[in-house]
């Protein structure tokens, strides 16, 4: 089986090779993926750098080998394996031969090269979607209370317009009422007289005839 081919792409007429710029650090809406390469040779762990390499994702000013003897300086260390769809390939600053800081995620994913966002990022569009549909509950429970308050009213309106509507008096039926007890009074007996009070009674006193005459 042939070798990958590795190393920066040659300059021009036969010059030196002349190294691409360093890769951004926002590059997660780009993808790579060479078709040739994966026809000619298995993705794994041992080979899955030189895939890499390939990519606009890698960093050329970095070099593993050299790293080996100075330790300082970025590199490129294989995070995690699921062979042969996934490898997570993690850029990290060498400070010391026990002391690294993380910088970046790529991740090989079926033969394509993804660069994996930020936490920070990740964090804000969740944030940004939850607060989306907060605010599009409250505007959602908003109409709906201000359609029950509108039905609420308008129902108690009826039922006061009905409730005025069945206590308003009926002249005619109070005139037909009158004209029954009066013919029920003409149809009665007289009252008898009074009987008249014993000699030597005294009413009593009452309030009003305790004040006296008004003046």
């Amino acid at each position: 089986m042939a070798t990958p081919p590795m190393g920066p792409p040659a300059g021009i007429e036969g010059g030196p090779p002349v190294a691409p710029p360093p890769p951004g650090t926002e590059m997660t809406g780009i993808c790579f993926r060479d078709q040739l390469w994966l026809n000619s040779y298995p993705l794994d762990r041992n080979l899955v750098f030189d895939y890499f390499a390939l990519s606009p994702f890698y960093d050329w000013t970095c070099n593993n080998e050299q790293l080996r003897m100075k330790m300082t300086g970025l590199e490129y260390m294989l995070n995690e394996v699921m062979e042969p769809h996934l490898f997570v390939i993690r850029k990290q600053k060498r400070d010391g031969p026990e002391k690294n800081t993380p910088m970046l995620t790529y991740y090989v994913l079926d033969g394509s090269i993804y660069q994996a966002p930020q936490l920070c990022n990740v964090f804000a569009a969740r944030v940004g979607r939850a607060l989306y549909y907060i605010s599009k509950a409250f505007t959602t429970a908003a109409t709906k209370l201000e359609k029950i308050g509108y039905v609420d009213s308008e129902i108690e309106s009826a039922a006061f317009e009905s409730k005025v509507g069945k206590e308003t008096i009926d002249f005619k039926e109070v005139k037909r009422v009158d004209h029954i007890l009066a013919s029920l009074q003409r149809k009665l007996p007289p009252a008898p007289p009074l009987t008249p009070f014993p000699k030597g009674y005294v009413p009593p006193a009452t309030a009003e005839s305790e004040k006296g005459p008004e003046t």
